[in-house]
């Protein structure tokens, strides 16, 4: 283990600004803020930062919809990411934006080296226009027939059914998801990023120890694909930053993204004031020392810089990126960690299943420390997906930090409180133990760094049985009912609070909060490595608070059914399914994944009659509906509260999916489906069958 003082720059991905945070985006800010802590808790420099990625065209049009500039979504959007990461812990040391001067100056000023070394081309190309909304169209915003297989929907780019990737001028039937119409052929002219020239130093660089094994592999097959060029340039609209000398040409979004890392860090030393002279009076002024820009981004700095990134964007990040570096003069990464996807309870995360979980829903109903930990005792060094099982997620949060660590300082704190004055003795009885688990240390240490942190969690379980074995033996419970023996009171009892100290210490990393709380209880400053080693002694604590509690069954239900309400109270927004409303065009979303029309025939719709219908007791969209299917009650629950008074709706007739599989729900079980429409709020409305139609008639 090398402790020699380092300069570590550290980065994860930018989210983009164009919807929430999610369970699943959080596998890697929560991987990233554990190695920055540690790194922070063995005494050495190391700065995080990140950024919201803010331009593209996605966020132009989604701007547009809700009638607002792209500034006002990407500000609001950026708030709330700041609140969700800061909730779940995350410590950036800046967070900042892509849409800001310091990222325009570092894109303008790459671009510009990059243009003036011969290494940017230009050319006439052809692409997919939108004639009703005057603009080019991104692979992702053409649909139509896969060329190979045939499927339906399909994006311009790759199917979804087959797998096979093309070109949107392959898609057969193509059409717009912005406006519908169908794409013509429009020529323009595009700037080119030339990868090619930096194939013998991206060889070199992607097998000199900077990628895991398996990524650097991977590139393998891009290699012998041979380097293509990369087009660095979208035309107007576009919400970015447009090139330098060509008017209505912006920067795609990808050349200004990883610049963002960039970016964030300089505005960071802009707040800090430069680490020379002035650092001094920095302090003086109740400002932190800074650090210079130069000193982690020219060429031959000594800091260390990492990529913290999800496996899917490996291409950008250990390909285009360490390129556009080179070319630029600027150092390259020294290593780029890519990891897996999250399912949840073996399978993709799912709208209707409740499994896909935004990072406020979450947040609503659990503490983000049990997340914390379950994902560091699932993650590795590798790029494998892991799996988010709740039933596990539920027992190894009780079991570990409730059953195994928080347990050790509950059994002997207040016995320390009530015998002794709040005062641990001036002696360890057990100094052969203590010193165990200072050398279990390096080990933990050793795993933290090359971030095993599934390992790590073990080895620190293994302590905390090992700890709570050494209270069970001695019974502390036991011994503060004998007489004369207040001394081994003592000793055991404060025996126990250093082990939960060093545990604690440990875990520090991964449960900063509860770190914190434990800190204020053993009246100590925040823990670093090298002070775990000095046991407390003679030392005074305060009262033990609690300092987790268990998960409880029915909070994993509320937080999935929260997320099933989310996604209806989604649904319910829309303007009319598969539409929403752009700039006075009427524009079709990307349609849901098509199905046969065998899918579609299984379902049995039935004309219902109101019988009664309820409000719900703590639910905010929920009416309790009784249905008369004609001779046949069912109860089902609907997302209708905000359009309809359950007066104004006993004695209707409706229309219902009846074999639609019973699903439990926090209020109960809801046995079908009522079908409704309309953009949302006062303007939803059930659908109604003709006159004449009869409850339980079949409606086809």
């Amino acid at each position: 283990m090398n402790d020699k003082p380092r300069k570590i720059l550290v980065t994860s991905a930018l989210p983009y600004a164009n919807g929430p945070i999610h369970i699943g985006h959080l596998v890697e800010y929560i991987q990233t803020d554990i190695w920055v802590r540690f790194q922070k808790m063995r005494g050495h420099q190391c700065l995080y930062v990140c950024a919201d990625d803010a331009h593209g065209t996605p966020i132009m049009l989604r701007a547009r919809q809700e009638g607002i500039e792209p500034e006002e979504l990407i500000r609001r959007i950026g708030e709330e990411h700041q609140r969700d990461f800061a909730d779940f812990g995350i410590g950036f040391d800046n967070y900042h934006s892509t849409h800001s001067e310091e990222n325009r100056e570092y894109a303008t000023l790459i671009y510009r080296r990059l243009r003036d070394k011969g290494h940017i081309a230009s050319r006439t190309i052809t692409q997919a226009y939108d004639p009703v909304e005057e603009m080019f169209l991104p692979d992702r915003f053409i649909k139509g027939e896969c060329p190979k297989c045939g499927a339906a929907d399909q994006y311009g780019d790759n199917c979804e059914a087959c797998g096979a990737s093309y070109s949107p001028s392959e898609l057969k039937n193509p059409v717009s998801v912005v406006s519908g119409a169908k794409p013509v052929d429009k020529a323009s002219e595009h700037y080119f990023f030339k990868l090619a020239d930096f194939e013998a130093m991206l060889r070199d660089w992607t097998k000199g120890g900077h990628l895991q094994p398996e990524v650097a592999n991977k590139l393998d097959e891009w290699f012998e694909a041979g380097l293509q060029e990369w087009d660095i340039s979208r035309d107007a609209p576009y919400f970015g930053f447009e090139i330098p000398d060509h008017p209505g040409k912006y920067f795609y979004v990808w050349l200004d993204a990883p610049i963002g890392y960039m970016a964030s860090f300089k505005n960071l030393c802009n707040k800090q004031g430069p680490d020379d002279a002035q650092g001094s009076a920095n302090v003086t002024a109740g400002r932190k020392p800074g650090v210079t820009f130069d000193a982690f981004w020219n060429r031959d700095s000594d800091a260390e810089l990492y990529h913290f990134i999800g496996k899917d964007i490996i291409y950008f990040h250990a390909l285009f990126w360490p390129a556009m570096l080179e070319g630029a003069d600027f150092r390259t990464p020294t290593a780029i960690f890519a990891h897996g996807f999250l399912t949840v309870n073996g399978q993709k995360m799912s709208k209707s299943r409740g499994t896909f979980i935004k990072a406020r829903t979450y947040l609503n109903h659990l503490n983000p420390e049990y997340l914390r930990y379950y994902f560091a005792a699932k993650l590795g060094s590798g790029v494998e997906d892991i799996d988010l099982n709740l039933e596990d997620f539920t027992q190894r949060v009780n079991s570990d930090l409730v059953g195994k660590v928080v347990n050790i300082a509950s059994r002997c704190a207040g016995f320390i409180k009530k015998r002794f004055d709040g005062r641990l003795s001036a002696e360890l009885p057990e100094p052969a133990l203590f010193d165990e688990f200072i050398q279990a240390g390096e080990l933990i240490a050793d795993c933290y760094e090359k971030r095993e942190f599934g390992r790590a969690a073990r080895e620190i379980m293994a302590l905390a049985d090992r700890a709570n074995q050494y209270i069970d033996e001695k019974k502390p419970w036991v011994i503060a009912r004998e007489e004369g023996k207040e001394q081994e009171l003592h000793h055991v009892c404060s025996m126990g609070i250093n082990l939960f100290r060093l545990l604690i210490g440990y875990l520090r990393p991964i449960l900063p909060a509860t770190a914190e709380k434990s800190e204020a209880f053993l009246q100590v400053k925040p823990l670093t490595w090298e002070a775990l080693a000095t046991p407390l002694t003679g030392h005074a604590i305060a009262k033990f608070k609690p300092l987790m509690t268990r998960v409880e069954p029915k909070q994993i239900e509320a937080m999935l059914e929260a997320s099933r309400e989310d996604l209806a109270s989604q649904d319910a927004k829309k303007t009319k399914p598969h539409e929403t409303r752009t700039e006075g065009h009427l524009a079709k979303d990307p349609i849901a994944d098509t199905i046969e029309f065998g899918d579609f025939a299984k379902v049995d719709l039935r004309v219902a009659r109101i019988a009664r219908a309820e409000q719900v007791e703590g639910a905010d969209k929920l009416l309790r509906l009784t249905l008369d299917l004609g001779g046949e009650t069912r109860n089902v629950f609907a997302g209708i509260k905000s359009a309809y008074a359950p007066e104004d709706l006993e004695g209707r007739l409706t229309v219902m999916v009846a074999n639609l599989a019973p699903r439990k729900m926090r209020f109960g079980v809801s046995e079908g489906m009522v079908l409704a429409a309309g953009p949302g709020g006062k303007e939803l409305f059930i659908l109604e069958p003709h006159a004449g139609a009869e409850p339980g008639m079949k409606v086809k």
